[in-house]
């Protein structure tokens, strides 16, 4: 079920709501209908993955409160720590890479195993670190042992941020299971980011779709134009963007109409003046679990030069892998450790004003914003081909290989598509935001946040399935 989706906005949603808030007065009834109906809204595609997903909150409910039970033997607590992480990655693994592994595998020695076909679970990467992360927090002694097995569950499996995020930490909501308020002004608030995250993916992410799928879809051919490649590059930025940050903002909204206040988890990347600064804004959430449950466990910087290096090659080989089972993960993670080691190294970053030092020149600013999009986009194509040779064909009609035109097909689509182009322009940056905090600006802005959900609306009674893209990792 999608958050954007007939049955979510007009059966699922209304009807939580209300069950919710007829028994406002008592607040286990109330977390036992939201655990309830999350795992109802898990069951909706796939009812059998409900066990899978009870099967991890169970155990990492057990671990924890074996590594509080422990936690004065800091050796068998360690070892605990170590058993669960063994457990949640080994149980990721055999559901995301079991198959792509027998595949490698096949290829250097051909016939070896047989390649099993495992559904995946969906939101699977995403449940999985916010049950490592609660069992190590308990170990660290920043997150209190909850010792009833049902309010873990509801952490985990809350609708809203289950299936893509954010990556909620366990001390994030830990007083708010049991002690959260709910007020009008933030349902209210909720209400709207919803609306925008929705209007995010409705109006912008799935029609930027159509640009990027139907390039991508031409990859190999003479038909790629240079200028049609180009373009579709530039929507799959706009539509991975609008996608992702759009799930985001629909989890955040309605986490806050529940009373639940949910950590931001983009800040508008695409203003980024460097490599560094984009991933300090995009994705917040695996950003900071990467830098908190791996980077720093390893040393972080505080170790020699070349460690610290190692540390980075780690952290971004895991993130590659973490997004799905294809070369092409990977060596998009690894694409960003170069860079991002080459920012480090030659300071290049500090240079375009990522640090806490003084801030470049306009010139500068905008000369760091150009190369940091430049190598994003570049990231994109490799991120979204279906595989590596599809990645280099596509790059290579970027870079005119199939000539140095725009071609019919890209003129046809940056006129069909300019409105949603321009629409892009402007959400991702900062002019929205800053007219809307003008004096007068805020009834103009809900006035024309609801006509854009209404026709959102009347895209979604359409019928056109376009499910967000995280989704799938």
């Amino acid at each position: 079920m999608l958050f954007s989706s007939a049955e979510f906005l007009f059966l699922f949603l209304p009807a939580v709501l209300l069950l919710y808030y007829l028994v406002k007065p008592w607040r286990a009834i109330q977390n036992a209908v939201l655990l309830v109906m999350s795992l109802l809204f898990y069951a909706w595609g796939e009812p059998k993955f409900v066990f899978a997903l009870i099967g991890t909150i169970l155990a990492n409910w057990i671990f924890g409160l074996l590594v509080d039970r422990f936690r004065e033997r800091k050796g068998l607590a360690k070892g605990i720590v170590a058993l669960t992480a063994a457990a949640d990655i080994g149980f990721l693994f055999v559901f995301k890479y079991l198959g792509f592994s027998a595949g490698i595998l096949n290829q250097i020695f051909p016939g070896m195993v047989q390649v099993p076909q495992i559904a995946l679970p969906i939101g699977i990467s995403f449940f999985i670190f916010r049950e490592i992360s609660y069992v190590v927090d308990v170990y660290r002694g920043t997150a209190g042992c909850q010792k009833n097995p049902a309010k873990l569950a509801l952490y985990v499996a809350f609708f809203p941020e289950l299936v893509a995020g954010p990556i909620v930490r366990y001390t994030t909501v830990e007083g708010e299971i049991d002690g959260r308020r709910e007020t009008w002004e933030d349902f209210s608030w909720g209400a709207r980011r919803f609306l925008e995250g929705m209007c995010k993916k409705v109006l912008i992410s799935n029609t930027m779709a159509n640009v990027a799928d139907y390039a991508f879809g031409l990859t190999g051919t003479a038909d790629l134009t240079m200028g049609l490649a180009w373009l579709g590059a530039v929507a799959y930025t706009f539509q991975i963007y609008f996608d992702f940050s759009g799930y985001s903002d629909m989890a955040i909204g309605l986490g806050r109409m529940f009373g639940f206040h949910f950590l931001e988890n983009f800040d508008r990347p695409y203003i980024s003046r460097s490599v560094t600064e984009f991933w300090r804004r995009w994705h917040i959430s695996m950003g900071s679990w990467f830098r908190d449950y791996l980077y720093i466990p390893l040393g972080g910087n505080r170790v020699s030069r070349g460690r610290h290096l190692f540390n980075m090659f780690v952290v971004w080989l895991a993130t590659g892998i973490w997004h799905g089972a294809n070369w092409t993960f990977i060596v998009w993670g690894l694409f960003y450790f170069v860079i991002l080691a080459v920012e480090k190294e030659t300071g290049l970053a500090k240079k375009l004003g990522a640090g806490k030092g003084p801030k470049p020149g306009r010139a500068v600013s905008a000369a760091g914003h150009l190369y940091t999009m430049l190598f994003v986009i570049l990231g994109w194509v490799i991120f979204r081909a279906d595989s590596l040779g599809q990645a280099w064909q596509y790059f290579a009609a970027m870079f005119g290989a199939n000539g140095v035109s725009m071609g019919a097909k890209a003129w046809f689509y940056l006129r069909e598509y300019a409105p949603e182009l321009i629409a892009g322009v402007l959400v991702s940056g900062t002019l929205l935001q800053r007219l809307g905090q003008k004096k007068g600006m805020q009834t103009v802005y809900a006035a024309a946040l609801v006509l854009l959900f209404l026709a959102s609306v009347a895209y979604v009674v359409k019928g056109s399935y376009s499910p967000f893209i995280y989704l799938n990792f």
